[in-house]
């Protein structure tokens, strides 16, 4: 066997820098997948790895300790990736040292991760100029700000080219399954997700679920009660005259709120919400495309398969994912 193809048949070795503050949640869903990978699989295809910025123990979030492998800087062995744990407010806890480190990874063509606050880590260290990622929403407007070279999306994870990103919790476990999924195929991620007892794999595109109230933290109450009658009136949907007759306000006060604090006029938010459902339906229901059109507020099929189409770039049976 030829060098080359001993080094394609190698397991990927991954490494988890832990940094104070982790979640152990979020360290737990992006690196229990590879050990069931490797079990279902019958054979390693991944070594996982912890590092810390030292010797010593790391405190995560809820206050337990662990104990890394290694330290930050020493890969001996190469590395494949690096997903990188931590807090959206833990800069203290960076050095000079790491920043190179993590530098060097980058240039060796080492796939770097962020989760959580590790996407704030990997951008301190200049190695996501040009490169899509997404963080917990509620740092995003601030992350914007500063790191103004970063394409920042609010999906539940982003995958682009060797950099992959989320906010933390279980969007970790969707993306490092798909990533699976990508390496070692998709009956390989399935089994995965059967393993945890999960329904299905999320998709990256889809949208962080925030509850609204949190969305929309600055915003008067009427526009979060007008979201709320949107939320409720999918099937049926409201005009803006009603929405606005509804909540006592004029529709021209309402169309303001909307361009203030949602960047949309009302029926195009109203549009997307619909649409937000109805791609949701076809992914994880059986109903006919005509049934969802109809429960999604379309009147007729083609209409709904032209708005579908306009904002997804895709049709509605197009979109449908197969199912074993």
């Amino acid at each position: 066997m030829s060098g080359s193809e001993e080094r394609r048949d190698a397991p990927r070795q991954v490494g988890f820098l832990l940094l104070p503050g982790f979640s152990l949640l979020a360290q737990a869903c992006a690196m229990e997948p590879l050990h069931v990978a490797n079990l279902l699989a019958e054979r390693r295809l991944y070594v996982p790895r912890t590092f810390g910025l030292d010797g010593r123990a790391v405190k995560s979030a809820a206050e337990l300790a662990l104990t890394p492998e290694s330290v930050a800087g020493s890969d001996i062995q190469r590395l494949d990736m690096l997903m990188v744990c931590g807090v959206s407010s833990s800069p203290a806890s960076e050095s000079p040292d790491l920043h190179g480190w993590l530098q060097r990874l980058a240039s060796r063509g080492v796939m770097l991760g962020g989760i959580a606050g590790g996407t704030q880590v990997l951008a301190r260290a200049g190695v996501l100029e040009g490169y899509r990622v997404t963080l917990h929403v509620a740092g995003a407007d601030a992350f914007t700000r500063d790191f103004p070279g970063v394409h920042v999306s609010h999906q539940l994870f982003e995958i682009d080219r060797d950099r992959l990103t989320c906010g933390g919790g279980t969007a970790a476990m969707d993306m490092m399954m798909t990533l699976i999924a990508q390496q070692h195929g998709a009956r390989l991620a399935e089994r995965v997700s059967e393993h945890f007892v999960c329904e299905r794999i999320r998709m990256a595109d889809e949208p962080q679920q925030v509850p609204l109230r949190a969305r929309l933290s600055h915003a008067p109450q009427s526009l979060v009660d007008a979201v709320t009658l949107m939320e409720s009136n999918i099937e049926e949907p409201l005009t803006t005259h009603e929405l606005a007759e509804h909540l006592g306000i004029s529709r021209r006060q309402l169309e303001r709120l909307f361009k203030k604090y949602l960047q949309a006029v009302p029926s195009r938010y109203y549009l997307e919400l619909r649409l937000q459902k109805a791609r949701q339906l076809l992914r994880d229901s059986e109903q006919a495309v005509g049934d969802i059109a109809l429960s999604t507020g379309f009147s007729s099929g083609a209409h709904f398969s032209t708005a579908y189409r306009n904002h997804f770039g895709i049709s509605p049976r197009d979109e449908r994912i197969p199912r074993h």
